[in-house]
């Protein structure tokens, strides 16, 4: 029997990264989508040195649409399937909406919506016709909380996820929705947010996060939600008024 076979996007840092790692471990071969080609070569060699899994890199930036139609051209390859595709890339901006060009906004709407859909549509294609396989979208607490463009773009995650979970288990695939909030990842730091800007109970590990997130898939969730304390604010959510959680609107970012 062949292994099975994960790609990962945004696989070089953080929870994609961790997604990478726990799936080669688990005896997966692994497709990683970055934009960095050196990074992905030296995930890739340590992977199958440490792992003895097939490793394929594929150099992508998920908000050029051709690139893009690459990563998809591979999801939906029938002669070399994909089981499961974690869409993982990120972006975010520090700035308010109307301090940040318009088109900065629209390429962070590119990578965290439109690439979701449309490497969700190959991979669900493919997977639909064998009837098998899975995506875990990764979205984030912000999807709970009136926070901008950004928690806009991951409601809508959220919002398909949920759909296309319900949609698809009939034929054998599963779709869950992962939703972080403060993780220890490179993320913050590219966005010059530091550690002090939440508690230190606040911060999750990304290892231990993901490794959540793979039960839950297995046991089928629609949604893995790490952690207590954001198991907490998103029940808070659903009860009280978004204007009274406007204090809240800097957590949730992965």
């Amino acid at each position: 029997m062949t292994s099975p076979t994960a790609l990962v996007t945004g696989a070089t840092a953080g929870i994609g990264r961790s997604f990478a790692h726990q799936l080669a471990e688990a005896g997966h071969d692994l497709v990683l989508v970055a934009r960095d080609r050196a990074r992905l070569e030296d995930e890739a060699s340590e992977l199958s040195a440490r792992h003895g899994v097939t490793v394929e890199v594929l150099q992508a930036d998920l908000a050029d649409r051709d690139q893009l139609r690459r990563v998809e051209a591979r999801l939906a390859d029938p002669d070399r399937p994909v089981d499961l595709l974690v869409n993982n890339a990120g972006f975010g901006l520090k700035g308010r909406f109307l301090d940040n060009p318009v088109d900065a906004e629209t390429e962070m709407l590119d990578v965290l919506v439109t690439a979701v859909m449309r490497l969700s549509h190959a991979a669900l294609g493919a997977m639909a016709a064998r009837r098998s396989g899975g995506i875990i979208n990764v979205s984030s607490v912000a999807a709970f909380l009136p926070r901008g463009t950004y928690s806009a773009a991951k409601a809508w995650v959220n919002q398909f996820g949920e759909w296309a979970a319900a949609e698809y288990r009939p034929r054998g695939l599963t779709v869950t929705t992962l939703c972080p909030g403060f993780t220890k990842t490179e993320f913050h730091e590219r966005m010059d947010v530091s550690r002090g800007s939440a508690p230190d109970f606040m911060w999750l590990e990304a290892d231990d996060l993901v490794r959540q997130a793979l039960k839950d898939h297995a046991r089928g969730k629609v949604f893995s939600i790490p952690g207590k304390q954001y198991k907490v604010i998103i029940a808070a959510t659903r009860l009280v008024p978004n204007r009274l959680v406007q204090p809240l609107q800097t957590l949730g970012r992965k």
